[in-house]
């Protein structure tokens, strides 16, 4: 997790970096594409390797008597090598899909010709609102994961608090579901932030108010 919110703040920092110093050097297509799609796959990572620890949590930690609940508490420890897998695998294919996406974009703008002008400006718009489809997919799949792990989580501190609550010693429990509470409470607020920000983005990309998407992307 660190690994993949390092790597995509360094491309993110290359982008901003290349974009005040040398912004003729975006203009080379290959070059803009290639950060924009590395910056893609380590924000997509982070989401969903954020959203399999959250999971992570709530089934290690949680208590419930539900029989797929036990299943999954006994073989989630050989389970998170193949969620890692899964999460880098889904970050891949979402950054393949966004390096397409905006190669089709980059040719759109790059045509000049007066004829097909709203032809052109039909086609951008739709490449527009595809890109913004698969971001809402897995910020949205991502989010309610987190939500379900917080609210599990929330839930099974509060039942074990209510069974113990005669109990003076020290519950390592207790302290174990706390522990937790905080890391998980933490990735939502910060889900809660992405997925406010993408709401207010495609917004205000649809009115075309440039400024206002710009001071969202700063604030994110």
């Amino acid at each position: 997790l660190g690994s993949c919110r390092i790597s995509f703040l360094c491309f993110t920092w290359v982008y901003h970096f290349i974009s005040i110093i040398y912004p003729n050097f975006l203009h080379v297509q290959t070059i803009l594409q290639l950060l924009s799609s590395f910056s893609t796959f380590f924000n997509y990572s982070n989401l969903w390797v954020s959203a399999c620890l959250c999971g992570f949590y709530c089934i290690k930690i949680s208590n419930f008597r539900n029989s797929f609940f036990i299943y999954l508490k006994v073989k989630i420890d050989r389970m998170v090598p193949w969620l890692l897998l899964g999460s880098e695998i889904l970050a891949l294919v979402i950054c393949i899909i966004t390096y397409v996406l905006n190669e089709t974009l980059q040719r759109n703008i790059t045509s000049t010709s007066q004829e097909n002008f709203w032809e052109v400006t039909i086609r951008k718009d739709k490449q527009l609102f595809s890109s913004f489809l698969t971001s809402g997919f897995v910020f949205t799949s991502s989010f309610w994961v987190v939500t379900f792990a917080a609210v599990s989580l929330l839930f099974s501190l509060w039942r074990h608090k209510r069974t113990m609550q005669t109990n003076s010693m020290k519950d390592l429990s207790m302290d174990a579901h706390i522990r937790a509470m905080k890391s998980v409470l933490s990735f939502l607020v910060m889900y809660s932030i992405n997925f406010l920000c993408l709401v207010l983005t495609i917004i205000y990309a649809t009115k075309k108010e440039n400024i206002m998407t710009l001071l969202i992307s700063i604030y994110l």
